[in-house]
């Protein structure tokens, strides 16, 4: 058959693609709306950090602005924010960063006295003991200073990419993309990238996203994410991006 001829396999049966030496599975790719402009990333990205003007900022880059921008810091707080609301997450980081704002002061503090500082946020009991491991590891083998490298940080048990990557972007000024459920789904309902996970978005983006929106992508679509495209009920009618996107998967817009 010439080549010219030959039909391009269905995406669902397409090989995964490979970026980064890491594979991609991507999701069935959706035909484009013609009623849609072409999307433009920075354009979409200006019209978001304007419209979120008046809202919260993200946990972590709020507790940076209060003073705790340490990687160290960065860090507690991030393990902290896992499956916890903001509104929760800041105030108890605040808390605890107010007793120990460094590895050596706390491991002093204990697991059982980190736990009762963040009882609040969910699954507390593990994460202190996580938050006081890292602490004593800290201490021992790196000299009570964590390094800014992210090999270190995922070595520690319960620290995964998107909290390495957001401390790593705010505290060490390093181009890191952090993805969470918010920019994983408002990335996706775009239809910038199509993966099926977070960590298939990150790597997309990775491959994709102009490096100086890397650090900044979290900071703007957290707040973006749950106030204008929220998971259910988006609200559609006043978004900003709403003649790019490609609302992919939205039902019920408001």
């Amino acid at each position: 058959m010439p080549p010219a001829a030959r039909k391009r396999a269905p995406s669902s049966l397409r090989a995964p693609s490979s970026r980064g030496g890491r594979t991609v599975r991507e999701a069935p790719e959706a035909p484009a709306r013609a009623d849609k402009e072409p999307f433009d990333i920075d354009v979409a990205l200006a019209r978001v950090r304007e419209s979120i003007r008046g809202f919260a900022d993200a946990a972590m880059f709020e507790l940076a602005a209060r003073g705790h921008a340490s990687l160290f810091e960065q860090l507690v707080g991030c393990i902290l924010s896992i499956r916890t609301r903001d509104e929760v997450t800041l105030p108890v980081a605040l808390r605890l960063l107010s007793q120990a704002r460094t590895p050596e002061a706390m491991r002093h503090l204990g697991s059982e006295r980190i736990d009762a500082l963040i009882r609040p946020v969910t699954f507390h009991e593990p994460k202190a003991k996580t938050i006081h491991a890292i602490s004593v590891r800290t201490v021992e083998e790196l000299g009570g200073v964590l390094p800014c490298e992210a090999q270190v940080l995922r070595s520690f048990k319960g620290v995964g990419p998107k909290c390495a990557h957001l401390a790593l972007g705010i505290a060490c000024g390093q181009a890191r993309i952090s993805v969470d459920i918010h920019v994983h789904r408002v990335t996706n309902r775009w239809g910038y990238v199509r993966a099926r996970t977070p960590e298939q978005t990150l790597a997309a983006l990775e491959a994709k996203l102009p490096r100086a929106h890397w650090v900044e992508l979290n900071r703007l679509l957290v707040p973006f994410g749950k106030h204008v495209c929220t998971g259910t009920q988006p609200k559609c009618s006043t978004c900003p991006v709403l003649s790019m996107c490609q609302q992919v998967g939205v039902r019920h817009p408001r």
